[in-house]
């Protein structure tokens, strides 16, 4: 069984399901997978998102703003907490840093994540991390802040092994995403072939990121199983090690039942 660990389902193209969002949870059932992590990143669209993943008791949730979303509700910590008391949300994020898109809104990024760290030390829910070209802003203010009570994902992970051996040091997974399937991604994959069993996870990030083979294609749930796949390869293992110890690594940091 496998978990995908990170992607947005309010956003999945439906159009393979004939626009049925019933269908394509049914495909991922089909495809072995246990539970979802829809995962937020606005609040304007966020209680739509909550209805739509209801009635399918696989699929959990977080709740927060990306560091690159400018036009809506900027939250303070009560209102995180606030959306965070329900059972179904699961961590608190996307938050992070990304100067690749916004280098020029730094401070208001960092006051962001300060937030979003606060909101979730104060309801004990993991985090999830979004960091892109602001590496050493992100763990200074992981460690400024006191994320490490906590702990989380630095999900889709790009960066280097000195990158993720302190982050794995402030206690946080790493997660992988189809960018590890791509064929110039080898340092990548060293990366993630030193990640310690229990702090790796997948994720298809969908519907963005699609892995080999379907690079390019509007990305699906149900293809996590091919980072599985890769993973195993660079790692030695199989894909069904790699699939039931992501599992179990999703479940015990989510919270999520077995």
């Amino acid at each position: 069984m496998l978990v995908d660990s990170h992607c947005h389902l309010d956003r999945v193209d439906l159009t393979p399901y004939d626009g049925d969002f019933a269908a394509l949870i049914a495909a991922t059932r089909a495809a072995g997978l246990s539970h979802l992590m829809s995962i937020a990143v606005e609040l304007e669209h966020y209680p739509a998102m909550r209805a739509l993943i209801e009635p399918y008791p696989e699929v959990f949730c977080s709740v927060g703003v990306h560091p690159t979303e400018n036009d809506g509700e900027e939250p303070d910590v009560a209102r995180l907490l606030a959306l965070a008391d329900d059972p179904r949300v699961r961590a608190i994020g996307e938050t992070g840093l990304d100067y690749y898109r916004g280098a020029e809104d730094a401070e208001r990024q960092q006051l962001r994540f300060r937030t979003h760290i606060a909101a979730a030390r104060a309801c004990a829910k993991p985090l999830v991390i979004h960091t892109r070209q602001a590496r050493a802003d992100t763990l200074r203010i992981l460690e400024e802040e006191g994320a490490a009570e906590v702990g989380g994902v630095v999900h889709c992970f790009t960066e280097d092994w000195a990158t993720a051996r302190r982050a794995l040091e402030l206690g946080f997974h790493i997660g992988f995403s189809g960018i590890v399937t791509f064929k110039n991604a080898a340092e990548l994959r060293e990366v993630a072939r030193q990640v310690p069993d229990e702090r790796l996870l997948i994720e298809t990030d969908a519907p963005y990121l699609a892995p080999v083979p379907h690079r390019g294609k509007s990305n699906q749930p149900a293809w996590v199983a091919h980072v599985a796949e890769c993973l195993a390869e660079v790692r030695g293992s199989t894909p069904e090690a790699v699939a039931a110890l992501t599992r179990d690594n999703a479940l015990r940091l989510f919270g999520l039942p077995g």
